[in-house]
């Protein structure tokens, strides 16, 4: 690696790194083996993965998100047409599957480029002696 590939990217192209789901350190290597499945390191410069841990981050965003958008249009629906059952079921279920597992890889993704970008780590005590 040169000395520019190895500088610190801005928290912008971590951003946009971790959007496109590329590998967080280079921006070349794949960071997805499936769907969701993380590949164990960058086949582009050999970062290793296990430091990855977002756990359920980008599900509760993405949860949330999503949630505010069909329960606010559900709402608006139901109140200014109110439609039968079915047709709510009908809009609303693709709707939810549109607006969480559609942006649901790119989010998860995000949050490991940052976690990177930020040496993100496991709280610890430093400096206190245990009593």
């Amino acid at each position: 690696m040169t000395p520019v590939e190895r500088s610190q990217p801005t928290v912008l192209q971590s951003a946009m790194r971790g959007i496109a789901c590329r590998c967080p350190r280079c921006g070349e290597g794949k960071l997805y083996k499936g769907f969701l499945t993380l590949a164990p390191r960058c086949e582009s410069c050999g970062l290793d993965y296990a430091f990855i841990d977002v756990g359920d981050g980008a599900a509760v965003f993405m949860i949330m998100i999503g949630g505010a958008i069909v329960v606010g249009s559900a709402l608006v629906v139901e109140v200014k047409y109110q439609p039968p059952f079915w047709v709510h079921a009908a809009l609303w279920i693709p709707l939810v599957l549109a607006t969480t597992l559609a942006p649901l890889r790119s989010m998860k993704a995000l949050l490991i480029a940052l976690q990177f970008h930020h040496k993100a780590q496991e709280g610890r005590l430093v400096g206190r002696d245990p009593k």
